[in-house]
């Protein structure tokens, strides 16, 4: 039997730990400046791909990822259950309920974000082939409707979470664009098996009519009768398993089965892992916090790898086509906002709302790369398409918040950890009173601000003589509008013994927060106190915050609700 040497298995553990590594810390940098982490991700990829290691030391780079052997099969094999894992995850985001729930305007809303785009698409690639990236050797047909289908599938993963961003996700309008994404997904996913089926491989054991024929059959089957079957089936599996083992090993071997059905009947195994997905989320009996521990085993492990895996595929600054690239995202985004749109105002919603609409379902994502590099894999496409492709998904999927949120006219919610920096936290207060504290801290932000301590000092004081600012719960919020100021500045320190800050409930101040914002902008301040009030409203998180080492500790306490 065949294995794989000793040298290519160092290889391989080297090149998955290299891969993860930066793959989960750039995805971490995109998050911080309010970017989906599959964009740093891909970027990771890039940095280990021809595109720079391939440019910069060509042999480290077939060394790492090699393109024959048993290190690049089982490479393979790897970034193969990645992408399945994935799309099972996908799937449990779809919540079929809320289709009913929103009734015919989700319904007709969803038809025309895929009939719009993938009327554009199929016409565009019909018509301009050579405008829209077509190769030599593709078939016209199969082209023409992998581009349709490309344009017009939705990313539901960033678009709840876009809509989590904009405080928009249990609205009305955010309700309504999940359903017609939900829609999107799987009418998409439908059409795109269908194409996979007809494309010609040596080792199809079915008829094109077969297989099409089971794929209908098998989505029918998991929408119902599976989908009953779990339900049923996930009380027993909780009460008498061991938790999460019981319910992660059934989730996993579902997949797999489906997954590997899927693919049987020519269809790519994405396909059953996404039904099996949508069959497991839907269950009411599916645990939040079982669902988490799913989405977080699949989310940082295997979907960084599969999305890094992305960037050793190609060079992207030898296929990057400008021209291309701009007629993707054009084509794309006008058949998708302008369907969605049209069908919003005349679902009756008001003029913002339906194009709104139509920019949050404007998102790509994860779901267009991964049509681009089965597309890429099979042939239907080129090295050049595959980078439009991407470089759409991420420019879609990056554009949707920000003109939902300019369309809409909403804010940002403010979070205070935006505002707090190194310089503004001090582990140890020395101070022992509150008017000591006070001065204490706008030392601190007269450092950062360069305002003058005395100022500052005394704005605050004048503010704390009107009204105490001990919030009680071990917290005080001292905080003054100051000018000179262009945005928001927090200093926070912390005290062991407390501090009287005449609280309602008579607790010393533990953690005090000393907060300055803008004379001219009204809404800072009590953007930033509801925020405090809320993160430190569970008694756990204000207990650990005391004991914090450092600011990196700190921030790990708030944004996540335990230290460690």
């Amino acid at each position: 039997m065949e294995s794989l040497t000793p040298r290519e298995i160092t290889m391989l553990f080297l090149a998955l730990g290299l891969l993860l590594a930066s793959a989960r810390l750039l995805g971490e940098v995109a998050r911080r400046f309010n970017q989906p982490a599959v964009l740093g991700e891909i970027f990771a990829g890039i940095l280990w791909g021809p595109t720079v290691l391939g440019a910069l030391a060509p042999a480290w780079n077939r060394a790492l990822f090699p393109h024959s052997g048993g290190g690049a099969l089982a490479m393979d094999g790897l970034m193969t259950l990645a992408i399945t894992l994935f799309l099972m995850v996908a799937g449990l985001e779809v919540d079929l309920s809320t289709i009913w729930r929103q009734g015919k305007t989700a319904l007709s809303v969803g038809i025309a974000g895929i009939v719009g785009p993938f009327s554009v698409g199929f016409l565009g690639a019909w018509f301009l082939p050579g405008w829209m990236g077509r190769e030599a050797h593709a078939d016209p047909f199969i082209f023409a409707l992998f581009m349709a289908t490309a344009l017009s599938i939705s990313a539901l993963p960033v678009i709840a979470k876009t809509l989590m961003d904009l405080n928009l996700y249990r609205s009305d309008l955010g309700m309504l664009v999940v359903a017609a994404a939900v829609f999107n997904d799987l009418v998409g996913w439908i059409i795109f098996a269908i194409i996979l089926s007809m494309i010609g491989t040596p080792d199809r054991a079915m008829s094109i009519g077969q297989t099409i024929g089971l794929t209908l059959g098998f989505t029918a089957l998991m929408l119902t009768a599976a989908r009953w079957l779990i339900h049923r089936v996930l009380p027993w599996i909780q009460a008498h398993l061991s938790w999460p083992g019981g319910v992660l090993g059934f989730a996993l071997s579902l997949t797999l089965v489906c997954a590997a059905f899927t693919e049987w009947i020519g269809i790519h195994a994405i396909f059953g892992a996404f039904l099996a997905g949508v069959a497991l989320g839907d269950s009411a009996h599916l645990r939040e916090r079982t669902r988490a521990t799913i989405e977080q085993f699949v989310s940082f492990i295997f979907a960084p790898l599969f999305f890094a895996s992305i960037g050793l595929k190609v060079d992207f600054v030898r296929q990057f086509d400008l021209v291309l690239v701009i007629t993707v995202i054009i084509i794309a985004t006008l058949g998708k906002v302008l369907g969605c749109g049209l069908a919003g105002r005349l679902s009756g919603l008001a003029r913002r709302e339906a194009w709104a609409l139509g920019f949050g379902m404007n998102a790509r994502g994860a779901m267009e790369i991964i049509l681009g590099l089965l597309a890429l894999k099979y042939g239907v496409i080129g090295e050049r398409l595959f980078v439009a492709l991407v470089v759409m998904a991420l420019v879609t999927s990056v554009m949707g918040g920000p003109l939902m949120q300019r369309v809409l006219r909403l804010k940002q919610p403010r979070r205070f950890t935006r505002y707090l920096g190194s310089r503004g936290f001090i582990n140890n207060l020395n101070a022992r009173s509150r008017p000591e504290t006070i001065s204490e801290l706008a030392q601190v932000c007269a450092r950062i601000t360069g305002l003058d301590a005395a100022d500052i000092n005394d704005g605050v004081l004048v503010r704390e003589q009107l009204m105490a600012t001990g919030i009680g719960h071990g917290l005080a919020v001292p905080h003054a509008r100051m000018r000179g100021l262009e945005e928001p500045v927090i200093a926070v320190g912390l005290s062991r013994a407390g501090i009287d800050f005449d609280a309602p409930d008579g607790a010393p101040a533990h953690v005090v927060f000393m907060i300055l914002t803008p004379v001219h902008d009204d809404g800072a301040q009590l953007e930033i106190l509801a925020d405090i009030a809320t993160t430190f409203k569970d008694e756990e998180v204000r207990e650990k915050s005391r004991n914090v080492s450092g600011l990196t500790e700190f921030l790990a306490l708030v944004r996540s609700g335990r230290v460690g």
